[in-house]
């Protein structure tokens, strides 16, 4: 097949670049990596919060939050980091642990969720040669939790929302503000009343998807500010834990959302424009307590910053997502499940990501989607390939697409198990041939899911 190949080059580079880094990876590698020892740190050394990307005349940058403030980096086109500016936030201590972003025109929006703090608006517009705070609001803006800007409807999202005079205290669960004037935005709306807060929002050309912590999930029309229309909620749902992030494809018909408890696998949805319907979970290793945290979307692929599991990859043209790539940002094992990765940006126009790290700062990465598209294709066919193999080598498998696990045991002439394995993530898995020279027979299980299975049984010879 033409994409055997391309398969087959694929794992080549893996095992070729697996050897330069620390860090664990899988179809993914590291193209730059900043990070600033000085930078003041509390006791679990974490200096860094969400990373955001942009592009301001005709080049591409990328921003990052830490405990002093906020950080802006070109992306040359040798694929490195090139530090162009720093905003110190107006709350700039060790106890700072959430820095967001939004971009509008040539700003950049910037908020900090811990101590007096505000909403800085920075012009990008004199980039690559100089940054500048061109105002910072503490008045209407104290701490905030997230923020997200519809570009359409030029309408100012600010989540879990509280003033400068009392930070303790939340104004508001949401609120939302006109920016017809980017400098000077004026509050439309404040809601709504029965939740206790809106942790993060998706919304696009006024529909909403707000992340409401343990209150769930809602869904508005906010295009008439005066008159915002209820749609839908999502109260109580399998797998359910505190409601945090999601976010909607540019297709518009698939929402994905994660919740951040241990354990707690992400949902993926249907979306009509009205509703939200859970239609299927997926994660990492979510049997041992991870936590996913952020998440971005193509129409193909979910990227979700995963805490101590990294940046993981999901391919969603299959029904059960599979993984098909990953990059491990925090290198460390530990029993807290909320360290390591924090955010992903991955609307590039190069289709570079931005990920960053709590502890370890902004990574530069790539993902080569094309290449995985074109090397693994939908399909209902099982094949093993090369087939013979040499012994010390590599079979490959590709998984059939409504497969959601594969187990396989491999037996010599004798009747004698010599490899066994299970593949619940993956749209093809490696079988390692660490067995002598002969004639093999491999049973293979596909599992369709919990009630539906098929078995193929193949020949395999070892030169």
């Amino acid at each position: 097949m033409k994409w055997t190949s391309q398969i087959a080059f694929f794992v080549f580079s893996f095992c070729l670049n697996n050897a330069l880094f620390a860090q664990t990876f899988h179809n993914m590698t590291l193209l730059d990596q900043w990070h600033q020892d000085s930078l003041i740190a509390n006791s679990s050394k974490v200096r860094y919060s969400d990373c955001f990307g942009f592009t301001q005349n005709g080049n591409e940058y990328a921003v990052i939050g830490s405990t002093e403030g906020t950080h802006v980096f070109l992306i040359n086109d040798q694929d490195k980091l090139i530090p162009k500016g720093f905003i110190k936030g107006r709350y700039s201590t060790t106890f700072v642990q959430h820095r967001e972003y939004a971009v509008f025109k040539h700003y950049l929006y910037a908020v900090c969720d811990e101590g007096v703090s505000s909403l800085q608006i920075i012009d990008l517009q004199y980039l690559p040669d100089s940054l500048h705070l061109a105002k910072e609001d503490t008045v209407q803006f104290g701490r905030v939790h997230n923020i997200f800007i519809d570009t359409v409807q030029e309408k100012f999202y600010s989540c879990t929302h509280r003033s400068t005079v009392n930070t303790q205290a939340i104004d508001a669960p949401m609120k939302i503000f006109s920016l017809a004037d980017p400098l000077n935005l004026l509050e439309l709306w404040s809601g709504p009343g029965d939740v206790n807060e809106v942790h993060d929002i998706y919304v696009r050309n006024g529909k909403a998807i707000l992340n409401c912590g343990y209150d769930g999930l809602k869904v508005y029309d906010f295009t008439n500010t005066n008159a915002p229309l209820y749609l839908d909620s999502k109260n109580i749902y399998t797998d359910q834990g505190y409601n945090h992030q999601g976010w909607l494809t540019p297709d518009g018909t698939r929402y994905l959302f994660a919740d951040e408890t241990n354990g707690k696998r992400v949902k993926k949805c249907s979306f009509d424009g009205s509703v939200v319907t859970i239609n299927g979970y997926f994660g990492t290793n979510y049997e041992n307590g991870s936590v996913p945290h952020n998440i971005k979307a193509t129409n193909e692929f979910a990227f979700v910053a995963y805490y101590n599991e990294g940046i993981r990859v999901f391919d969603l043209r299959y029904p059960a997502p599979l993984e098909v790539a990953h990059y491990d940002t925090y290198p460390d094992e530990h029993p807290y499940k909320m360290n390591g990765n924090w955010g992903v940006f991955a609307d590039l126009p190069s289709e570079r990501l931005i990920v960053s790290d709590r502890q370890y700062g902004l990574f530069l990465l790539n993902f080569d989607r094309k290449k995985m598209l074109e090397s693994f294709p939908l399909t209902d066919e099982m094949e093993l390939f090369p087939n013979p193999v040499s012994s010390s080598e590599t079979i490959f498998m590709t998984i059939p697409i409504k497969t959601e696990k594969t187990e396989w045991n491999i037996y010599d002439l004798s009747g004698k198990l010599v490899s066994s394995g299970i593949s619940e993530h993956f749209n093809y898995t490696e079988i390692p041939v660490d067995f002598s020279a002969g004639t093999y027979h491999i049973r293979i299980r596909l599992h369709q899911d919990a009630y539906r299975s098929k078995e193929i049984i193949r020949k395999i010879v070892v030169i």
